[in-house]
């Protein structure tokens, strides 16, 4: 006689992530460079924006040796970047399976990004196992503040790309929006200059960006001597709560409608 096994709904809803998961991996490594392509391609800008960082600045930009202040601000704005895209575009992606009640469009919102920080840890660990063969100074201060910076910042970029992932089901054309409003934060959001490069009084310019304080507490989290004047921890932990509770209250009321567009 078949046994019939009960699965409660966070049991199905696990069950369907981790799929999703899968599915994501299998299509995302199936070409011949695979995850190694993940960490040549930041650590190929990291060597060239070093070098010509360094050019300006020497071997060292606020205490901080200059790879290593390239690195993180390359590694958290890729990362950024990369989990807004892939979240958002998730859903259309993936809308063919929603015709399984089982799976949901944020299902899939949270497979690929779990997807995108499976990637750049792999990245991570390549950088540090490069600076480790060439014998370049590996430090963390404070290793609490460094993950939580990256998990908060994580969790932004699946929360804005949520948002326009429901919104682009609706308008075809927000798409365009999204890819207009995102390239200018590879160049304002401190991967390539430090907060302590810009005179004060523009500092109320730029200190909107949570992506910005998210840079700049990782490279302190590094380094102490490095400061974390004109960044805070709260203002990024207060702007992630924000956007990840518009877009889940925008998900709830909405999902439905977009996916039977």
């Amino acid at each position: 006689m078949t046994t019939v096994v009960k699965r409660g709904p966070w049991k199905i809803w696990k069950d369907v992530i981790f799929a999703l998961f899968a599915r994501e991996i299998r299509t995302g490594f199936n070409d011949k460079f695979g995850v190694s392509w993940a960490v040549i391609n930041p650590v190929i800008f990291i060597f060239a924006l070093s070098f010509l960082r360094g050019r300006i600045s020497g071997g060292e930009t606020h205490t901080i040796p200059t790879f290593t202040f390239m690195a993180i601000g390359i590694l958290f704005i890729q990362s950024f970047l990369q989990t807004l895209n892939a979240s958002a575009g998730s859903i259309k992606k993936a809308k063919a399976l929603f015709a399984f009640r089982q799976v949901q469009p944020i299902s899939a919102t949270i497979a690929s990004g779990l997807f995108e920080l499976m990637i750049k840890t792999f990245a991570l660990l390549g950088i540090v196992l490069l600076m480790y063969v060439m014998n370049l100074e590996i430090r963390i201060a404070n290793p609490i503040l460094l993950v939580t910076c990256f998990v908060l910042m994580w969790l932004y970029a699946v929360a804005v790309g949520l948002f326009f992932g429901i919104a682009e089901l609706f308008v075809g054309e927000v798409r365009k929006v999204r890819e207009m409003l995102t390239r200018p934060l590879f160049f304002i959001s401190g991967s390539f200059f430090s907060l302590q490069d810009i005179p004060k009084e523009y500092w109320k310019y730029l200190d909107w960006n949570p992506i910005l304080h998210a840079i700049e507490l990782a490279r302190y989290s590094t380094y102490t001597t490095y400061g974390h004047e004109g960044v805070s921890l709260l203002y990024l932990s207060f702007s992630t709560v924000c956007i990840v509770s518009l877009s889940l209250a925008l998900y709830q009321s909405f999902w439905r409608q977009a996916i039977s567009r």
